[in-house]
């Protein structure tokens, strides 16, 4: 089982977006809240964060993590040969059209990982916080390291200056998916920012005060694009009642 003081960044984490069909995202959260946060941390993994997209009606995003790579085997193999997961399964199945979308990742560096306490995971059905997380994922040819080095020292640095410090910082975890049964996306090479804000306004006013930062403007962004692969993509995330990060 995870432990249930405080994890200090797992070593492996699950970046998960979920397609659903139309309407059906609230049936998918009150079953994954009510059957599926303990029972998967039982197997030895954390349910960090479970998320309705604000962009998208039909899409869940969660993240869960791991101790390592040999520990989400394990964990993985129990939770989805076991009997939760076959009672409860084919109906958080029916839900989705798609569930591939998925970044294996880990702790650009020591520190950088997310801090939770499980142990003060609400119960099901608690009202959601009024909080919106994003998730700004950067992405950069493979085998190049100088795009990530820039958010590590560049960009994070200034997100603290200019607003709250990131929840976390992650980057591609390279190791081989060994739980083909759940695929991941492969020849990825990220950096992903997750930061908190209490509203709406202030998530908008942190973001603005980055660009206009004079460094930002004249320096670390443009070097950015100049070494991204593709333009970065922002998940705005509310999280649910029982989410840890929020």
């Amino acid at each position: 089982m995870f432990p249930t003081g405080p994890v200090d960044g797992p070593a492996v984490i699950e970046l998960r977006q979920y397609t659903l069909r139309p309407g059906r995202r609230d049936e998918l959260i009150e079953l994954f809240d009510r059957e599926f946060v303990e029972t998967q941390e039982e197997t030895g993994m954390a349910v960090l964060g479970q998320f309705r997209d604000l962009d998208d009606p039909d899409r869940f995003v969660w993240l869960r993590g791991f101790r390592d790579m040999a520990a989400r085997h394990r964990a993985l193999t129990d939770f989805y040969g076991g009997p939760v997961w076959a009672e409860h399964g084919p109906r958080a199945n029916a839900t989705m059209v798609d569930s591939d979308d998925v970044l294996l990742l880990r702790p650009l560096s020591a520190g950088s990982g997310f801090a939770v306490r499980p142990s003060e995971r609400l119960r099901a059905g608690s009202p959601a916080p009024d909080r919106i997380v994003s998730a700004t994922v950067w992405s950069f040819p493979t085998g190049r390291s100088d795009g990530v080095a820039l958010i590590r020292d560049g960009l994070v640095p200034l997100l603290g200056e200019t607003g709250p410090a990131p929840l976390a910082v992650l980057t591609t975890e390279p190791a081989h998916n060994t739980f083909p049964r759940l695929p991941v996306r492969t020849g990825e090479n990220v950096a992903a920012v997750f930061t908190s804000h209490p509203d709406e306004r202030a998530y908008r006013l942190h973001r603005a005060e980055v660009r206009a930062h004079p460094r930002a403007r004249n320096e670390v962004l443009p070097l950015i694009e100049k070494e991204q692969a593709a333009a970065p993509r922002t998940l705005r995330l509310a999280p649910t009642g029982r989410s840890l990060i929020s």
